[in-house]
């Protein structure tokens, strides 16, 4: 089967009034919103380094889109269109077709249409451009925290890392090992947040590397952390304290969001305040026993 027949087969799908003209074209023609600023973001995942070789096709499909929604969500954004540049060791049709379900399945739950691409011989890697668009003054950035905010998140911080060490061992019907899988981005958050929010990002490569994301943006600030505060699922609560607050603060593909909120107003319902934005460099973490230390920096690593 050649490229072309390839991507009619499997990659043509329901598309939103938005798209002019989707995949079959040299290029996609797109009617971007009224008076709305487009957000663009592209990620590429790499068998054996974002996710596992084993995966099942299904699950890497939804798993490679749910990246790039994290980073749309993130910026408060509403999901519009993306573009898939798919390369495969060989055209499998019972992986392809697996693929594509997992993809589309997240595709029609987000509103996202697919509207171009390419596909091509290679080591197998997944690249995704996807695009989302926001009103003007309303997007979620990492350069708007102030000292004395309250720092929140969304979701499980560590439940990622704790899905990926069940996933190597083996342990695949575990929550965190689905979610690891399958993580949800955090669009209705965003869409919440946008406009409220002084900062946000999403937490992808573990919590505190993503906060010093949002620190050195936002003018070199400091943080105060409560490890208490910390939420966790029953199986991170299983663990021992040290372990598990060692996959909260440095493991990585959780995707929940991680915001800054105006002191003194109680966080959205749902959320969890965690800590403070301070004046001073540096990151503090605040233990139940009473010790305060410096957090040692920590996170995945794209290259190394």
């Amino acid at each position: 089967m050649d490229e072309f027949a390839l991507i009619r087969r499997y990659f043509h799908h329901r598309q939103g009034e938005d798209v002019v003209l989707g995949p079959g074209d040299d290029a996609a023609l797109l009617s971007p919103p009224a008076g709305e600023q487009l957000v663009m973001t592209l990620d590429t995942s790499v068998a054996g380094r974002h996710f596992p070789e084993d995966m099942p096709a299904a699950d890497i499909g939804y798993r490679c889109l749910a990246v790039n929604l994290s980073d749309l969500a993130a910026m408060g954004a509403t999901p519009r269109w993306f573009l898939l540049s798919l390369t495969l060791p060989e055209a499998d049709p019972d992986w392809l077709r697996d693929f594509s379900a997992g993809l589309f399945e997240l595709a029609d739950q987000a509103g996202i249409s697919l509207v171009g691409g390419d596909v091509t011989r290679g080591p197998l890697n997944v690249a995704i451009q996807a695009t989302g668009s926001v009103l003007p003054g309303r997007a979620l950035r990492r350069d708007g925290a102030q000292p004395g905010q309250t720092l929140a998140v969304t979701g499980v911080p560590g439940q990622g890392g704790l899905g990926l060490r069940h996933w190597r061992a083996g342990v695949r019907d575990s929550q965190s090992a689905r979610h690891f899988a399958r993580p949800r981005p955090a669009l209705e958050w965003g869409a919440a947040l946008a406009g409220r929010a002084g900062a946000a990002l999403d937490v992808s490569d573990g919590l505190l590397q993503d906060l010093g994301h949002i620190l050195s943006a936002s003018g070199d600030l400091g943080a105060e952390l409560v490890l208490a505060d910390l939420p966790v699922n029953d199986e991170l609560a299983a663990l021992e304290a040290e372990d598990r607050w060692a996959l909260q603060l440095s493991g990585g593909d959780d995707y929940g969001l991680l915001f800054t909120w105006p002191a003194g107003v109680a966080v959205p319902a749902g959320a969890r305040a965690i800590g403070r934005v301070t004046d001073g460099p540096g990151v503090r973490l605040h233990y139940p026993d009473g010790r305060v230390s410096d957090a040692e920096p920590g996170g995945w690593r794209h290259f190394g």
